[in-house]
């Protein structure tokens, strides 16, 4: 049973930094793809980051710059570096994995969720 644990969640003033983690278990990760996504209250979920095992990474625009996907495989841990936050990113955070070999930036692609990690900016 793969099962993902998020941490690092929290308050953060606007400018500040939080780096979240993504604590995987229950199979192989090195061939799985890992994405970060968010939801904010009365949106819907949106896609911020992704890796492959290749390490290949995308982004979206909104984050570009300022977030890090980065991962572990020794630890089966992906971490999300944010920098330069903003209110408008504040929001739950999802961690998710996908056993491919491809980069995935569609939430709906993806086979494993964590149960988030609420990440608020104030201003």
């Amino acid at each position: 049973q793969v099962q993902l644990t998020e941490s690092g969640g929290g308050l953060v003033q606007a400018g500040g930094s939080l780096r979240l983690s993504c604590a995987a278990s229950g199979g192989t990760f090195g061939n799985y793809a890992m994405g970060w996504f968010r939801q904010a209250p009365g949106k819907e979920r949106e896609f911020v980051a992704t890796i492959a095992w290749s390490r290949s990474t995308s982004y979206a625009d909104s984050v570009k710059g300022r977030f890090t996907i980065s991962r572990d495989f020794a630890k089966n841990t992906v971490y999300l570096q944010m920098n330069s936050l903003k209110p408008e990113d504040t929001a739950v955070y999802y961690c998710a994995a996908k056993h491919t070999l491809l980069v995935v930036t569609s939430g709906d692609d993806y086979d494993y969720w964590g149960q988030g990690t609420q990440v608020t900016v104030s201003s």
